[in-house]
C-alpha cells in the first residue's frame, strides 16, 4: 500500500501500488484521460483512466475547474478553454475551416460576418469579414466583447448549462448600450428564447449602438467550439431574411471541424441549404 500527499496537507491510502506522489504528476494524469478535445468523462472514468483513488480525482477536477483547466456540466468532465488553447492550433483550425465560408457569406449579403470564441465571460473575434460598413463596428480580430452582449456570444452561451452561465457572471451585468442586457435574470430568460429558435440569437443595439446581428453556435461532440454572425445597419439589415444562412453555415463548419454522423443530418425544417438562398 502507497501513502501519497492528498494535495491538502493530508496523507491518503491506496490499494495501488507507484502511484504518482507529486501533485503536478496527478494532475497530468488526469488531463491526459480526456485523449481529445471533445471527450467528455465521469468521475468514474477519469479515475479509471488516471489510475488515481477517486476521491483524489474528484479533489483536483474541483481545483482543476475553478482555474478553467477542465469544465463541469450534468454531461459530464471536459477540458476547458485553457486546456483547449495550448499549442495555440485549435482557434487557428477553427478559422481556416470557416475562412472561405464567411467570405462567401459577405459576399451573398453585404453583411460583416463575424467568427467568435469564448473566453471566459467574453466574446474573442477570430475573423472579421466586411466592407465599408466594417469600419463602424468596434470589433477587430483579437479584440473582446461581453458575450451577454453580443448575437455570436449569445448562441454560444445559449448551449451552455445555466449553472455555467451563473459562474461567468455577477447578477448585474455591465451595460454597453442602453439596450444591453443588465441584469443575469434577463440573460437567462433571453437564453431561453435562443434555445427555442433552435439556437439563433440576436443583438439589436446591444454591444454597439445602431447595429444589429443574428448568430448561431458551431457545435463539437462536447458543445460549442465557436460562434458566427452577421451584422449590419439596425435600420435596414434584414436579419430575418439571411437568418439561414447563418444556421447553414455554423452547421457546415461543424461539419468540416467534426467530420462525422452529423454530416447525413437533414436542416431543420425551415432552414433551407446555404447554395439555396442566394443572395440578399
Amino acid at each position: 500500500m502507497t501513502i501519497i500527499d492528498s494535495g491538502n496537507g493530508t496523507a491518503e491510502q491506496t490499494g495501488e501500488p507507484d502511484l504518482p506522489l507529486s501533485m503536478v504528476e496527478r494532475m497530468t494524469r488526469i488531463l491526459d484521460a480526456f485523449d481529445n478535445r471533445s471527450s467528455r468523462l465521469s468521475l468514474e472514468e477519469v479515475a479509471r483512466r488516471a489510475r488515481l483513488p477517486r476521491s483524489t480525482v474528484y479533489r483536483i477536477l474541483h481545483q482543476l475547474t475553478e482555474s478553467a483547466w477542465v469544465e463541469h456540466t450534468s454531461l459530464g468532465y471536459a477540458l476547458g478553454r485553457r486546456a483547449r488553447g495550448l499549442g495555440g492550433d485549435g482557434h487557428d483550425r477553427i478559422r481556416a475551416a470557416a475562412a472561405p465560408l464567411l467570405h462567401e457569406l459577405h459576399l451573398r449579403t453585404g453583411l460583416v460576418v463575424h467568427l467568435t470564441v469564448l473566453d471566459g465571460g467574453d466574446t474573442v473575434y477570430l475573423d472579421k469579414v466586411g466592407g465599408r460598413f466594417a469600419t463602424r463596428l468596434p470589433s477587430r480580430v483579437g479584440g473582446s466583447a461581453p458575450a451577454y452582449a453580443t448575437a455570436g456570444g449569445k448562441a454560444i452561451l445559449a448551449a451552455l448549462e445555466p449553472e455555467s452561465i451563473d459562474r461567468l457572471y455577477r447578477p448585474s451585468l455591465p451595460r454597453r448600450t442602453g439596450r444591453t442586457i443588465a441584469e443575469r435574470a434577463s440573460l437567462h430568460h433571453e437564453l431561453s428564447r435562443i434555445r427555442l429558435r433552435g439556437g439563433l440569437a440576436f443583438d439589436d443595439s446591444e454591444s454597439a449602438s445602431g447595429v444589429a446581428c443574428v448568430g448561431a453556435a458551431v457545435r463539437g461532440d462536447a458543445g460549442p467550439v465557436a460562434a458566427v454572425s452577421l451584422c449590419g445597419d439596425a435600420s435596414t439589415a434584414r436579419l430575418d431574411r439571411v437568418a439561414p444562412l447563418v444556421m447553414n453555415l455554423s452547421r457546415e463548419i461543424s461539419r468540416t471541424l467534426f467530420p462525422g454522423p452529423r454530416d447525413r443530418t437533414e436542416p431543420t425544417a425551415g432552414v433551407r441549404p446555404l447554395e439555396a438562398l442566394g443572395s440578399h
